[in-house]
This record gives structure tokens, C-alpha cells and sequence, in this order.
């Protein structure tokens, strides 16, 4: 039975390579493309395909925010996360939220399929490598905080991510005070670099 497939990546060139790769792969059919995180969630209701495929970073909506708003109506959709740069926390996040896949762009195609065949069947496929940081990892950051910080170095200001995330500036500011309170540094650009370089986010 062919796995239907919608493909959610603001990068044309990635979604157009993997549209084309995946069937090659397996009994694969992407049977829709979205470009943003709001247009992947209005497909999504009309298409209900057996995975949904998401970027982590797209315009107005991030790959997380669709999957935790489709995994909140729907648990047991199989949702497949790829990211360009693969972080432990945001994987922590993921599944928390009920993804069951997550894999990096750098990925093999075959190894994109076979996750995609993985997750129509009930299973799970997730990156060992990041999964094997996400348990070590020492980060003090909360969820939250992570996100955050994550947020800054996507270049938002305070009043973008109270948009973005529907909170009040003055909580933004709260969350982000006490993210750079965990770090030596005394911006939230710079703590946001620090929390990088050792890879909290």
C-alpha cells in the first residue's frame, strides 16, 4: 500500500529533491507540498496523509508548533521531523510532543524513506546519534528558556516571539532573564550563541 505523504519545507529546492527521491526509494507518494507552517497545517486537513513530513524552521509557524497542533487533535499521526541543524533540545521537545521521527536534512534519501515506511507502520525512526546527545546532555534550560533563546538566534525581537508564541511580552522577557541567568553572559544574543556552542538548543 503506497504511504501518502505531505512534504512541509520552505526550502524549494530540498522539497522539490525529496518530492522526486522518495518514490524511488519506496511505495512512496508525496501527495502534497507546503512551504510554510501555516499552509502545512491547512493541507493537512484536507489531504490526512499517513505521515507528515516537517521542516523544524519555516515562516510563521516552526515545524514544532505544526506538530504539536496536529499531534494535539490527532495523537497517533505519524509526524516526521527534519532539520537542518539537528539540536538535542529541540529533539527533547519533539518527542515529548509525540513525534515519532526525527531526522537530520543531511540524511540519506533511503534512510528518509525507510523512516517514512517506519512511522505508516506504527514504528518509530529516530537520528541515534542526536538521540545519544539528548540523553547526555546537561543543559539547565527549560523548554521554554530553549525556545526562546532558539528564537533570538532566528534573529526575532522580544514583541516577535510574544507574537509568535501568543505570550505576553513581559513573559518573553521573564523566560529570556532567566535563560541568560544560566549562562555567564548578559544578553540573550550572546547567551543564545553560548547555549549553542554546547549544544542546550
Amino acid at each position: 500500500m503506497t504511504v501518502r505523504v505531505i512534504l512541509a519545507d520552505d526550502e524549494g529546492l530540498i522539497r522539490s529533491a525529496l518530492a522526486a527521491l522518495l518514490p524511488l526509494e519506496g511505495d512512496i507518494a508525496v501527495v502534497a507540498e507546503a512551504s510554510t507552517g501555516s499552509q502545512a497545517l491547512r493541507t493537512f486537513e484536507t489531504v490526512r496523509p499517513a505521515v507528515v513530513m516537517l521542516d523544524v524552521d519555516m515562516p510563521d509557524r516552526s515545524g514544532l508548533e505544526v506538530a504539536e497542533e496536529i499531534l494535539g487533535a490527532h495523537p497517533q499521526q505519524a509526524v516526521l521531523i527534519l532539520t537542518r541543524h539537528a539540536r538535542p533540545g529541540t529533539l527533547r521537545h519533539a518527542l515529548r510532543l509525540g513525534v515519532r521521527g526525527f531526522l537530520g536534512k543531511d540524511a540519506e534519501p533511503a534512510v528518509i524513506a525507510s523512516a517514512v515506511i517506519a512511522l505508516a507502520d506504527g514504528g518509530r525512526h529516530i537520528d541515534g546519534e542526536l538521540m545519544t546527545q539528548a540523553l547526555i546532555s546537561d543543559s539547565p534550560l527549560s523548554e521554554r528558556e530553549q525556545e526562546m533563546l532558539h528564537l533570538t538566534l532566528e534573529g526575532l525581537s522580544v514583541a516577535q516571539i510574544s507574537e509568535r508564541l501568543s505570550l505576553s511580552a513581559g513573559t518573553v522577557r521573564n523566560y529570556l532573564s532567566q535563560a541568560i541567568q544560566k549562562t555567564p553572559e548578559d544578553t540573550r544574543q550572546r547567551a543564545a550563541e553560548y547555549a549553542r556552542a554546547r549544544r542546550w538548543i
